[in-house]
């Protein structure tokens, strides 16, 4: 997220700077580059979520594993940042070199392009995960879920999450799926110079993502998750599972299922 937002604010100083000097081709390389790449960083910070998620309603709801959402999701966002990087660094030396910059500019949209994709699989998982939950609960009842996070689930604040990360998902989407078009158009094409689209739905969209994802912080809205003991109990032989565990107190049986929050 800090990444994210730091060249998102270098993007936008390139900007400024290059409205005051329109033809220093550093200052266009700089903004074009930095918010190109800018939101793989907040992407990354939503895929790491799901997972967070799917333990809060129950592993079992999942189509696929609990680790595998980072495994894949994480890795893809990488090679999406790789590809938008890389064919920036292209584009940029082939301009100062006075070559054509179309290499790096393809190979740009690609990356951009494959970051679309990636997040339209995440969404698509995302309600495949909300509908089997709903489908298991109309047919089992609260034993569709796990009983671990009930206090969670009913918080409003865990609640507000959701919705805040829909939101920043689709933000980034609408951001990508633009920048996706405008770029495939070329340089002379009729995206790029419109600037009022540019500000709606590049600007505007970051900005939305970046201010929910921070106001609905999900260390804020998942506090009420972590069972926290109190010093008396943690004193007299209490604490974690694992604690108790080396001091003979309990046996194997007894271990929490994997994605309990339970902190000494």
């Amino acid at each position: 997220m800090v990444s994210g937002c730091i060249l998102e604010v270098l993007g936008y100083i390139g900007r400024i700077m290059s409205y005051y000097d329109p033809f220093n081709e550093n200052d266009f390389l700089m903004q074009i580059c930095c918010l190109t790449i800018a939101p793989a960083f907040l992407a990354a910070g939503i895929y790491l979520t799901l997972s967070r998620i799917v333990v809060t309603f129950g592993p079992k709801n999942s189509h696929i594993k609990l680790l595998s959402y980072p495994r894949i999701f994480i890795p893809c966002d990488i090679l999406s940042l790789v590809l938008q990087a890389l064919g920036g660094g292209m584009a940029s030396a082939a301009s100062h070199s006075n070559k054509s910059p179309d290499t790096g500019d393809h190979i740009k949209v690609t990356g951009l392009a494959f970051q679309v994709f990636t997040l339209a699989v995440f969404m698509i998982l995302c309600v495949d995960f909300a509908v089997r939950t709903v489908l298991r609960m109309n047919r089992l009842g609260e034993a569709a879920l796990d009983p671990t996070h009930a206090s969670l689930r009913r918080s409003m604040k865990f609640r507000a999450f959701l919705i805040a990360l829909a939101l920043a998902t689709i933000c980034i989407f609408i951001r990508s799926v633009f920048r996706v078009v405008e770029l495939g158009e070329g340089w002379e094409g009729a995206l790029i110079k419109n600037q009022t689209l540019f500000i709606v739905l590049e600007g505007v969209m970051v900005v939305i993502a970046v201010l929910i994802l921070n106001l609905f912080h999900r260390g804020l809205c998942f506090r009420e998750g972590y069972i926290r003991k109190p010093k008396a109990e943690r004193r007299s032989g209490g604490g974690t599972f694992w604690q108790r565990r080396a001091k003979g107190d309990v046996n194997e049986q007894a271990r929490p299922a994997r994605g309990n929050l339970e902190i000494p």
